[in-house]
């Protein structure tokens, strides 16, 4: 209910406090000789308090009740939202299992490093703003002009941020893997990086489309999208896994990632939102920004001054190409994207 009211700042409280209550009790339990049973323990307190926490900020009776008419329209949705969430599970964990048997243990571990890393700026960035925006677009549906708007500019901000630290994260790698002890066992997953970040590129635009296609009723259309992609995930990177191993994996996931095009070309029959002003300036201002740090990083030596002094200039040098493209409407846009994801209207 406080998603559906768009009231996120109540809902932040009660997992901040379920996250304190989890690790202060852990940690006494821990320390009190409890073994494995301070995990049990802890889990449990913490959905504890976290329902408490809940119903006291939004109190609601249970109840019975049944209508005909709702019960049609949560199956004509749930049953393809729940048909998507197992074809994205059969997808990845399955391709997970699969490729384990191909590529083996090493080859696993070194694609899962090269995910991992590559996936940060989605949790950081993404998947926060895909939960807000949900019900706000949902809401907007009716509203063409501000719907579309909403799109362009909740698009913008996710590619602004994750772009450029998707391009920071493959040129800093080759450094990070050799300056932190026992990490250079993952310099083979080093090009891998490269190709499953292309992945996650157009993960960070796309995901946001196909949150937007359910928000507005669309379901069988992202249902179709899903089985493209499963069909296209296990026709690419297995054959391509027993041809190259690890790399042939890496460029497999690239190559799902490309057909996300389509996802573009779909979504805007639907919202007519600005392609320019929401992936392709940021494209650009990425792309300038990983050609200057690629030609510093030949003239620096392999310690941590350099990470942190490439991160600087990638931010100076980013900042500046954005603020060239978009002059200081760039601060508008940027509050007024903000103001799109977390307004209630």
């Amino acid at each position: 209910m406080l998603e559906r009211k768009l009231e996120f700042v109540k809902l932040v409280f009660p997992q901040i406090l379920e996250q304190i209550v989890y690790n202060v009790v852990l940690v006494i339990l821990a320390m009190k000789g409890f073994g494995l049973k301070s995990f049990t323990v802890a889990v449990i307190l913490r959905g504890l308090v976290g329902l408490v926490a809940i119903y006291a900020l939004q109190p609601w009776k249970p109840g019975l009740a049944f209508s005909k008419n709702t019960l049609k329209g949560l199956f004509k949705f749930g049953i393809p939202f729940q048909i998507n969430t197992f074809l994205a599970t059969f997808k990845d964990d399955g391709m997970t299992i699969i490729l384990g048997g191909i590529i083996g243990p090493v080859g696993i571990g070194i694609l899962s490093f090269a995910q991992k890393l590559a996936r940060l700026p989605l949790t950081f960035f993404m998947d926060t703003v895909t939960r807000v925006t949900f019900p706000a677009f949902s809401r907007m549906q009716d509203h063409k002009t501000d719907l579309e708007k909403s799109v362009t500019r909740s698009i913008f901000f996710i590619c602004l941020l994750v772009f450029p630290s998707l391009v920071g994260i493959v040129i800093l790698a080759p450094i990070l893997v050799r300056i932190v002890p026992r990490y250079n066992q993952w310099i083979p997953a080093l090009v891998p990086l490269i190709f499953i970040s292309i992945n996650f590129l157009f993960a960070a635009a796309t995901t946001q489309l196909t949150n937007l296609l359910n928000a507005i009723g669309k379901i069988k259309i992202t249902f179709y999208l899903m089985i493209m992609w499963t069909v296209l995930t296990w026709a690419f990177i297995p054959f391509l896994a027993i041809k190259y191993s690890v790399i042939g994996a890496s460029v497999g996931y690239s190559l799902v990632g490309f057909s996300s095009v389509v996802a573009i070309i779909v979504a805007k029959k639907y919202v007519n939102f600005s392609i320019m002003n929401s992936m392709i300036k940021p494209i650009v201002g990425s792309f300038v920004m990983g050609i200057t740090l690629l030609i510093i990083r030949r003239y620096l030596p392999l310690n941590i001054n350099s990470m942190l002094t490439l991160a600087l200039v990638g931010l100076i040098v980013y900042s500046t190409s954005m603020v060239s493209m978009m002059g200081l409407s760039l601060i508008q846009d940027v509050k007024k994207s903000f103001k799109t994801i977390f307004s209630k209207k």
